[in-house]
């Protein structure tokens, strides 16, 4: 089996954990930044992701049908550009 690479906007998880995504890479500082459905941030080294997939604890993950999770939005709030229609 081929070990996952991180890609940004792709979803994975940790088999013994929760899904995340990735959210960004910054190869000058070899660090992989992870956010969690809850909108917990984490940042991984390239050293540590290689080795955790290598050892297949990491599996890419289909993302979560609900993405506000990890978005701060209140349903009521209209400014994200959907507005209810009255008639």
């Amino acid at each position: 089996m081929i070990s996952p690479r991180p890609v940004v906007g792709d979803w994975y998880r940790f088999i013994d954990g929760d899904a995340f995504e990735v959210v960004a890479l910054d190869r000058e500082e070899g660090t992989i930044e992870i956010q969690y459905f809850d909108g917990t941030v984490e940042e991984l080294d390239f050293e540590e992701w290689n080795s955790r997939a290598d050892g297949q604890e990491i599996e890419r993950s289909a993302a979560p049908e609900d993405w506000t999770g990890s978005v701060d939005v209140d349903p009521d709030d209209d400014s994200i550009g959907v507005r209810q229609l009255s008639g």
